[in-house]
């Protein structure tokens, strides 16, 4: 798993050197919400609402996230892709398919479905607190 994580890191950084993995995953969280509140996103992925908050403004100042007034309550920010932040995302979906297909290219089809039942068995464990 190591390994794993280290190899997304490095993947990531490749395309865009100054996000960090997390970025990269706020930047997918936001685009499948259509938007979140920065605090949602603290809540999803059990982070300090500072690093969070941090993440964000990196995000900011990239171009990538923009803050928009919530229509039904205007005391609230609500995050948002930019243009931009879809274009970078996309590179990095394109980008880690490529790479996950190619190390993927020679395995049986008895392998992949055992690899994805694993996956999807990993992915339902629940999350503590």
């Amino acid at each position: 798993m190591t390994v794993f994580a280290r190899r997304a890191r490095a993947s990531a950084g490749r395309l865009h050197p100054e996000l960090s993995l997390v970025s990269y995953t706020l930047l997918g969280h936001l685009e499948e919400r259509d938007g979140c509140r920065a605090t949602d996103l603290a809540a999803h992925y059990a982070l300090d609402k500072s690093t969070v908050s941090r993440q964000v403004a990196a995000l900011e100042r990239a171009g990538l996230v923009e803050r928009r007034q919530d229509p039904e309550d205007h005391r609230v920010q609500v995050l948002h892709l930019t243009e931009a932040g879809r274009d970078i995302l996309g590179q990095v979906t394109v980008s880690r398919r490529a790479a996950v297909g190619e190390r993927l290219a020679d395995w049986s089809q008895e392998d992949l479905e055992r690899f994805a039942d694993y996956l999807v068995r990993y992915n339902a464990w629940p999350r503590s607190g």
